[in-house]
This record gives C-alpha cells, sequence and structure tokens, in this order.
C-alpha cells in the first residue's frame, strides 16, 4: 500500500506540473465538479484496502493475492504508458489546450480511455490482493459511475476542442 501511495503522489506531482504546463498555455478546465468525489473516492481505496483487512484480520491468499498483485502491476504500467504517451497533455483534470492534436499513438490507439482501464482493473485488482473483497465491490461500483460522468465530460471536452 506504501508502494501505491508513493505511486499516486508521484501521479499528483505530474499532474500538477502538466496543469500549470497547459494553463501557460491558455489550457482550459472542464467538468471539474466531479474532481472533488474522484479524489474522495480514490483515497478511500486506499483507506479502504487497509482499513478492511485490518478490521477483519484477513491473512495473504496466495491463489487470489498473486494474480491480483500481477493486476495492480500491470494496471500501473498501463497507466504511466499513458502518461508517457500524452506527456504534458495527461492530468488527473480535463484540461484542454487550443491547438494541440488529439493524441492517437499507442494505447490510445486500441482503446479510447486507456487509462480509465487502468483505473478500473487497479480498482478492483488492489483490495483483492489481501482479499478486501467489500471495498472491492464498492470501488468498483463507485467508480462505474464516475467514470460515466467524467468520460462524458472529457469526450465533450475533446469534441469542442476538435470542432
Amino acid at each position: 500500500m506504501g508502494l501505491v501511495a508513493t505511486e499516486r503522489l508521484a501521479e499528483l506531482a505530474v499532474a500538477k506540473r502538466n496543469l500549470a504546463w497547459s494553463l501557460s498555455r491558455s489550457g482550459r478546465e472542464t467538468g471539474s465538479a466531479h474532481y472533488p468525489f474522484m479524489v474522495a473516492l480514490h483515497t478511500g481505496l486506499l483507506f479502504g484496502c487497509v482499513i478492511e483487512v485490518w478490521l477483519t484480520t484477513r491473512g495473504f491468499s496466495g491463489l487470489l493475492g498473486w494474480p491480483m498483485l500481477a493486476l495492480v502491476v500491470a494496471s500501473q504500467a498501463l497507466r504511466w504508458w499513458c502518461i508517457r504517451v500524452l506527456g504534458h497533455q495527461w492530468n488527473t483534470r480535463i484540461v484542454i489546450v487550443p491547438g494541440l492534436p488529439l493524441v492517437t499513438d499507442s494505447p490510445y490507439r486500441l482503446l479510447p480511455h486507456p487509462n480509465y482501464v487502468a483505473v478500473a482493473v487497479e480498482g478492483f485488482a488492489l483490495p483483492l490482493v489481501h482479499g478486501a473483497w467489500l471495498t472491492a465491490v464498492v470501488f468498483t461500483a463507485l467508480n462505474a459511475t464516475l467514470l460515466s460522468v467524467r468520460m462524458r465530460a472529457e469526450d465533450k471536452a475533446l469534441r469542442s476542442a476538435r470542432a
């Protein structure tokens, strides 16, 4: 959990740097109403993983834990691939910089929202590394709702940027 929390802090540092870069180039944030909920949900995921396992005193089960850990690592690799491909355009917020082309390389050639695939896989798999199935189910359900709002907002922003 410490490594995942550290990774999240690294993401936030990249996002903060990229936000400053985007705003300095007349970038405009849209769809920010859901952002506080997203922060709370992702923070809750990390705490839920620890608290549920602590309260239930579940031990590590290699039969479930190792495959879930592999999915967590794969989701992190996909996330950082997305971050690398998007470069300064990657952010935890929806920020459109006028005049920049739509990125369609690498994972974006295969999927319209590969970063959200990484988020969904991680949100399901991370709690299950130590058997926190309640956290996995609750996060997955809430995240599905959040992502439907987020992807609509992001797609709308991208369409308006291309118009």
